[in-house]
């Protein structure tokens, strides 16, 4: 087995191609070198777009989206919170939304490069079975980044990386897992999760009432819109991107949406969780259940 480049070289490599897209498990140390990668470019000249693909603890943007922060300057890089474009997925796991999950990541990484010198995509850390291989396969299949830098601890990789290598003329670059990133416990994942819903519907918020023509998927005639109550929402544009989150709230026979983001408001696109606006509780949605009761 060849010896595994050292990282410095392999950020110095990155930051001069023209995309770079990272993937590992959990705690593995990805957005850290994508931050490296960034300041790297940044030092050199370039503008970087930093795709945060983790719906589920996003760095960029609030969770149940994939994020994208165009990079210029350290402060943007510090700053990143606040995310440049979002793409609505819908959910805080790709298990079930795989293909909502590709088509936001490859729409977000072509718009990166509209914009940027480099692209960095950051995925999650979904990375085994049929989902993590899907997932890897067809985001690689249609952003066709230069290089995949692939972080494992031992040789849980193995399986994606030469699924890539094999289907795929792309250099796979195995790197060994930040040794100094903490294990994250699950319970602090999903208090930092909450506070990150806290933060996507901070005041002031405001009610729109909406009719059940602005829905994707389309609401079936006749549904009971009670049953949409508490359920979270994607705030549409009308160009395909998303302008923020929203939370459906029934009362009165009146369906509106509680969002902080309803200017310049299109649509809505039905995502597959409930949100308790007051304890910040996530349920799981199944659409096709909610919409058609099966």
């Amino acid at each position: 087995m060849m010896p595994a480049p050292a990282v410095s070289d392999v950020i110095a490599r990155a930051a001069m191609a023209g995309s770079a897209f990272l993937i590992g498990g959990m705690d593995t140390g990805k957005s850290t070198l994508a931050g490296a990668i960034a300041r790297e470019a940044l030092r050199r000249g370039r503008s970087v777009a930093l795709v945060d693909a983790d719906i589920g603890n996003s760095t960029i943007g609030p969770p149940a989206c994939v994020g994208l922060k165009v990079i210029r300057s350290e402060d943007d890089l510090v700053n990143r919170a606040t995310a440049d474009r979002l793409h609505f997925v819908g959910g805080i796991s790709p298990d079930r939304l795989v293909l909502q999950h590709v088509i936001a990541t490859t729409a977000l990484a072509q718009a990166g490069a509209e914009a940027a010198d480099l692209v960095i995509v950051d995925t999650t850390g979904t990375i085994s079975g049929v989902i993590g291989q899907t997932l890897k396969y067809h985001k690689v299949e249609l952003i066709r980044p230069d290089l995949v830098l692939a972080l494992q601890r031992g040789g849980e990789l193995e399986p994606v990386i030469g699924m890539l290598r094999r289907f795929f003329a792309v250099e796979v670059v195995p790197l060994p897992a930040d040794p100094d990133v903490p294990p994250s416990a699950p319970d602090a994942r999903a208090v930092a999760r909450a506070q990150a819903f806290a933060n996507a519907f901070a005041e002031p918020l405001e009610r729109w009432r909406v009719r059940e023509t602005v829905f994707a998927p389309t609401l079936p005639m006749g549904l009971d819109l009670n049953r949409l109550d508490g359920v979270l929402v994607g705030v549409q544009d009308g160009s395909g991107g998303c302008l923020g989150l929203g939370r459906l709230e029934f009362r009165e026979e009146v369906l509106r949406v509680v969002t902080n983001a309803g200017e310049g408001m299109q649509g809505l696109r039905l995502g597959s969780l409930r949100l308790d606006l007051d304890t910040l509780e996530l349920t799981p949605v199944n659409l096709r259940e909610l919409i058609f009761g099966i």
